[in-house]
């Protein structure tokens, strides 16, 4: 069953370099149904649904350690059997030395209609992925993308103003 994020609400995470969660806010332990000893210290992949094609965050992470933000739609699974969509903005955390020293995500309520084109796009990519991998999926991705004539930077934005 689909759990829905409240559109004045963000969900906020912050991981330490290798992703694991170090703060959580409260909506988002909310709309996870946990609480906070249920998830810091731990990957936050405890919360990836498995219907997220792995190229996504293949890209996340090539983006955000060249220190760049992202944006990305992300389905998240929670601990009571549910899941969400959210519009997700992940940015690297930097030191003063401007050292990596953890990452930081804040997610709101993703435009429901662009969610008619990401659903059965991330299906397709994962039906790429379980049959012949990640690159594979890149490739069906690059194709995609270079039918809408766009990078992917633009194509995210674009479907949050729909």
């Amino acid at each position: 069953m689909e759990k829905f994020v409240d559109k004045n609400y963000f969900l906020v995470t912050k991981t330490d370099t290798k992703s694991n969660i170090t703060y959580a806010n409260k909506p988002f332990l909310e709309i996870l149904n946990c609480h906070e000893r249920d998830i810091l210290h731990k990957p936050h992949n405890i919360v990836r649904h498995p219907d997220m094609p792995a190229l996504i965050f293949k890209l996340m992470w090539e983006t955000i350690t060249k220190q760049k933000e992202i944006f990305s739609y992300v389905k998240n699974k929670t601990f009571d059997g549910h899941f969400y969509w959210v519009f997700a903005n992940i940015t690297a955390s930097i030191d003063e030395q401007h050292n990596i020293i953890g990452y930081y995500s804040v997610r709101r309520a993703p435009n429901k209609k662009a969610l008619e084109i990401v659903i059965p796009l991330y299906a397709r990519l994962l039906e790429a992925e379980k049959k012949s991998g990640v690159a594979e999926s890149e490739r069906v991705f690059e194709e995609f993308l270079l039918k809408q004539e766009c990078n992917y930077e633009q194509w995210v934005n674009q479907l949050q103003r729909l």
